[in-house]
């Protein structure tokens, strides 16, 4: 980590949270965190839905909402980066405070509700140059939305800039927004956006961990059917082990982060079990160690995404999770990171 970054995190960790994040966001966009230089290994490499990645760890949706510091977060070392939530029209999302840590369980808890700047400024950012690819995490407004009619609108700005484009229909801070997941109403959104848009770019549906396996079955028939890329599984979950220490434990949005480890884990292995390498598959929630991302890949995962432990840690986690990576990949005897995609699903499935 460099000097600036390391000494930043210490002090970004006693404020505030999503005051914290406003000034991480300001340093990032002046240049100021760390930059990635090192090789990365060759067995990390990987090819999903036609993209190619240096490595499999990008970072989710939800950190850098407006696409503000792209060519920071692009530098740091991640395979990947999702910009967003952004929805149709500007909107300042839900009152504060809506952002709240738990260190004590290495988790976060949120409400922020698509608090962003709206996507034609968005789509805007997202026209630069690349060093990785770039996804677009859409999102529906609070206020006067129309998910099919929305949906396909934002997949039109979009869809020139961005490598992959996503479908946020699992947060749980827009009222109404999970009904989404049902087949009718996604089998809807998904047809509109490929009238709208029929030479699209890979389009990715992000679901909650709180789904039922009916529901995951029928998610997974209406993504086949409409022929998209793949999905995103988890977002955060409206559930609350009774393991919580942190004194916001009883806050009311979505818990993220270590908590969510087991269950995100055990819904992804589900998904490669009824997918069985017809979608690709994006793996996040809770994902902290270079271990942990293998046992997200063993379940299922083509790539896999971290956010809370970024929050915690900052850049140093990534280097760190894709060293251990490699590590490991070298020695089970694996070459390519591709190798281990779903070798554990059945087991991981049950949730142990």
């Amino acid at each position: 980590m460099a000097p600036l970054t390391a000494l930043a995190m210490p002090i970004l960790r006693r404020l505030e949270a999503e005051r914290a994040h406003r000034l991480a966001m300001i340093g990032i966009r002046l240049g100021l965190a760390t930059e990635n230089r090192k090789a990365e290994p060759k067995s990390l490499a990987t090819t999903v839905a036609g993209m190619e990645f240096k490595n499999p760890i990008g970072l989710a949706a939800g950190f850098d909402k407006n696409a503000v510091g792209l060519r920071a977060l692009m530098r740091m070392g991640f395979g990947f980066v999702e910009a967003g939530t952004v929805t149709l029209r500007p909107q300042p999302g839900n009152p504060h405070p809506r952002l709240f840590r738990l260190p004590e369980d290495g988790a976060v808890i949120n409400r922020m509700g698509f608090n962003n700047a709206g996507v034609e400024p968005f789509a805007k950012r997202l026209n630069t140059r690349r060093v990785v690819p770039v996804g677009a995490n859409l999102g529906l407004n609070k206020e006067g939305g129309d998910a099919e009619r929305d949906y396909a609108a934002l997949l039109t700005l979009v869809a020139p800039v961005a490598d992959y484009v996503v479908v946020n229909v699992s947060s749980p801070n827009t009222p109404g927004l999970r009904d989404l997941q049902g087949e009718a109403r996604l089998r809807a959104i998904l047809d509109a956006m490929r009238v709208a848009v029929p030479d699209a770019p890979p389009i990715f549906v992000k679901l909650a961990p709180d789904l039922s396996d009916a529901g995951l079955e029928a998610v997974v028939e209406a993504a086949l059917d409409a022929g998209i890329a793949g999905l995103i599984l988890t977002n955060t979950t409206l559930s609350r082990p009774p393991t919580l220490r942190g004194a916001a434990a009883g806050e009311t949005g979505g818990l993220s982060g270590r908590p969510l480890f087991q269950l995100s884990t055990a819904m992804l292995a589900r998904a490669y079990l009824l997918t069985r390498g017809r979608l690709a598959l994006i793996g996040v929630g809770g994902v902290t160690t270079g271990e942990e991302a293998l046992t997200k890949i063993r379940a299922g995962a083509d790539l896999v995404q971290i956010y809370t432990a970024f929050t915690y840690e900052g850049p140093a986690v990534i280097a760190r999770i894709k060293r251990d990576l490699a590590q490991l990949l070298k020695a089970e005897g694996m070459t390519r990171v591709s190798q281990a995609v779903g070798t554990d699903a059945a087991r991981l499935a049950k949730g142990t």
